[in-house]
């Protein structure tokens, strides 16, 4: 989620023409194993700031449980909730109670630590260099990429990216197909439900909640064609882990607090349900049961129910509600019921 302004006016998201649109992130560096690398890759030099309400933290949570990383990149935990002054930390529900490297009590003071000038948002997730005192990445896509195997040399022989079968999870023979789904995926269905959900004009609303019900549609139809549990067969690759987090959090948040509800996944998406049932209850050494033990829906709920007030709030008409839909049962408060269960 993005993170809060001191403006509580529910179209401070929003452009002027009522569309969302997602500012680029500032810190771009990469962990490396080249001969003079700023950041080379060392053991408990690193932390890794999240929420566990954010689907942008989440995929970097899942790649660091996915590979083994957790002695050696530090995991700090704030709370899902956001303030008018962003992420900050509470101590509630097992998150930490105030940075355990500096002390603070908010987000926004590690950027200004990095950063005595930056303007922009204080994001999650955040990558630090403690060696350093500086934020090292906070582009999630990047991050999990750094994660594959820039810190390989510490690991298992099993673990190691080298090691796994068919090329690890982004192999090059299926590379230019993974890219090329990440790009649709990303700006129709990943950033599609917070354009959906944070349109302040009707026109932007109708054109982005359109779009992302065609991605979805447009997943339903890979599934269905493919030859295995996973987007591109019988291994996990990087396409399920960048989909995922936006997918787990469909029924229990976007669809209402969003307002995405032409469909839901649980109802009219059987081939995506049954992939993400899959996936979230996954114990094989191919998931190692990364996707459930990184998944809070209680973070997901209350972090989205904060932000919700926000959402939609200048849009008169959402087209959901026409009940188009024959499973009708649940659909007024999907989010109480345990999602993904184990029967399928």
């Amino acid at each position: 989620m993005p993170a809060a302004t001191e403006d509580k006016d529910p179209k401070s998201f929003a452009d002027k023409d009522g569309h969302f649109r997602r500012k680029a992130s500032a810190f771009r560096d990469f962990v490396s194993s080249e001969p003079g690398a700023k950041f080379p890759p060392e053991k408990d030099r690193y932390a890794l700031y999240i929420n566990l309400g954010c689907p942008w933290a989440h995929r970097t949570n899942i790649v660091r449980s996915l590979k083994g990383l957790e002695d050696i990149i530090q995991l700090i935990v704030m709370d899902c909730e956001m303030s008018p002054e962003g992420w900050v930390y509470s101590g509630r529900e097992g998150t930490d109670p105030k940075d355990p490297l500096h002390g603070f009590t908010r987000h926004k003071d590690l950027y200004m630590l990095a950063d005595p000038n930056y303007t922009g948002r204080y994001l999650v997730p955040t990558l630090w260099d403690k060696k350093n005192e500086t934020i090292v990445n906070n582009e999630s896509s990047e991050i999990i990429r750094m994660f594959y195997s820039a810190f390989d040399e510490f690991l298992p022989e099993k673990l190691r990216e080298g090691n796994k079968p068919k090329g690890g999870l982004l192999p090059q023979s299926l590379k230019d197909e993974i890219d090329a789904m990440n790009d649709w995926v990303y700006n129709d269905i990943n950033n599609g439900v917070y354009k959906t959900g944070f349109a302040s004009t009707q026109e932007a609303y109708d054109q982005n909640v359109e779009t992302l019900f065609k991605g979805l549609d447009r997943v339903e139809d890979h599934l269905a064609k493919g030859t295995g549990p996973f987007l591109f067969g019988e291994h996990l690759t990087e396409a399920d882990i960048r989909l995922y987090p936006t997918i787990v959090r469909f029924d229990p948040a976007y669809y209402t607090i969003f307002r995405c509800n032409l469909k839901m996944i649980r109802h009219d998406y059987p081939h995506i349900d049954k992939w993400l049932r899959n996936i979230y209850w996954d114990g094989t050494e191919e998931t190692r049961g990364a996707f459930r033990a990184t998944t809070n829906f209680e973070h997901i709920k209350a972090g989205y129910v904060c932000v919700g007030p926000r959402a939609n709030a200048m849009v008169e008409l959402t087209i959901g509600f026409s009940g188009r839909s024959n499973a009708d049962e649940d659909r007024t408060n999907g989010s109480n019921s345990e999602y993904p269960t184990e029967d399928t």
